[in-house]
């Protein structure tokens, strides 16, 4: 296969739709589009509401590396970091699942938030109604209500999450 290197200012000045990401100089697909996972980002936007101290930002790109730019589904700031792509770590990155994504894809994207320094990392599989946290390099199935987070304290029940699905 032959694949063409893209500097990173042209992918930066670059409108994508659907919205690429960048890993050492290619531009990567991202499997978007079905009902469920617009449904879940939606659910998201609506159910974070109440935490007034989060700013919620759906497909941002986030500058995980010198040489990558991701674009989690949905991450939550604690602040407004008024850059067009994000250079310091989200206070959570929420990636769903689709049905083409790939596991070994999913876990490189997942390890580049926590070298970042993402403190919450989600992984939520619409198909199956099913929630993950990514820590010390494995995902853990959520078996309470609601994902959550400790310091500042967050919880969005997962009945929310899946709602309407």
């Amino acid at each position: 296969m032959n694949t063409t290197l893209v500097p990173l200012e042209e992918y930066l000045d670059t409108a994508y739709s659907p919205d690429r990401e960048y890993v050492d100089g290619v531009v990567v697909e991202r499997h978007v589009g079905e009902r469920s996972h617009s449904k879940v980002i939606s659910n998201f936007i609506t159910f974070s509401w109440p935490h007034l101290n989060l700013y919620v930002w759906p497909s941002q790109r986030v500058r995980t590396a010198a040489t990558r730019s991701r674009v989690p589904d949905v991450c939550f700031t604690l602040e407004d970091p008024e850059t067009d792509v994000f250079e310091t770590p989200p206070f959570v990155c929420i990636e769903i699942l689709s049905r083409r994504d790939e596991a070994s894809d999913l876990l490189e994207k997942l390890d580049e938030y926590a070298r970042m320094g993402v403190p919450n990392i989600w992984v939520i599989d619409p198909r199956r109604k099913k929630a993950f946290t990514y820590r010390g390099n494995a995902l853990d199935e959520v078996s309470g209500p609601a994902l959550t987070t400790p310091d500042p304290a967050l919880s969005i029940s997962l009945d929310d999450v899946f709602s309407g699905l």
